[in-house]
Parts: structure tokens; sequence; C-alpha cells
């Protein structure tokens, strides 16, 4: 299968591909990092976690997909905001344990509706 290759057959499970699948080092509640990144500006919108499946559906479709903690499912950023994510690239850090997705945001990137998810309080400004 390629990157990212939905399975055939009745599941629509997302099958992340092994040689991928094999290089990825997990939480152990089987996450890996994922820091999503402005692909113009090179801002950093926002830090999500994603499971195998929301990767391999991430690589198949060129959207942001994620795993929620708290609800404990998959999630696609945009689907009922409308804030989507276009991605034009993803790549894996060299210990395998966070992905950096670089984006083309549409709308707000942190769910309290803000550009990016640290736009919150800076503890060290620039001299």
């Amino acid at each position: 299968m390629s990157d990212g290759q939905l399975r055939d057959g009745a599941s629509s499970e997302p099958v992340l591909d092994p040689s991928i699948a094999d290089r990825l080092t997990r939480n152990p509640d089987g996450l890996v990092a994922a820091v999503v990144q402005d692909a113009t500006s090179g801002r950093v919108l926002m830090m999500a976690w994603m499971d195998d499946a929301a990767l391999a559906e991430t690589l198949a479709t060129r959207r942001g997909v994620y795993f929620s903690r708290s609800r404990g499912a998959r999630w696609v950023k945009g689907e009922t905001s409308g804030h989507v994510q276009h991605v034009r690239s993803v790549e894996i850090d060299c210990d395998g344990d966070t992905v950096l997705l670089r984006v083309d945001q549409t709308g707000a990137a942190c769910h309290n509706g803000t550009d990016s998810c640290f736009d919150t309080d800076t503890l060290l400004g620039e001299e």
C-alpha cells in the first residue's frame, strides 16, 4: 500500500504504511505529537496528537486529521468549524515521536477562535 492508503473492503479505517509505522515512537497511549505550522509564514499554529489511523488519513487526504484524547476518537480539523487545513507536507523527526505538518490554514487554527493556539501568553519575549 502507498502512504496512507485506505484499506479495501467494508471498513474505511485508514491503515498506515508499515514502513512509516515502524519508524514511529508512540507514547503509552499509542500517539505521536503533531506540530502544525503555517506553510507560508512558518508560524506554529497548534499541537495535537495523532494515532496511526489519523496519520494515515492525513497522508491519504491532505487534510489535518488528529486524535482527540478527551473524546477518544479521530477528528478532521474544520469538519464542524469550517477552519480546514490543507496539508502541504508531513515530516517525521529524528526520534520518530513527533511529526511536523506544514499546512494552509483556512480560518482560525485554535479551538478558541484565534489564529494560533500560541496567542495566549508570552512567557519570554525576544530581546
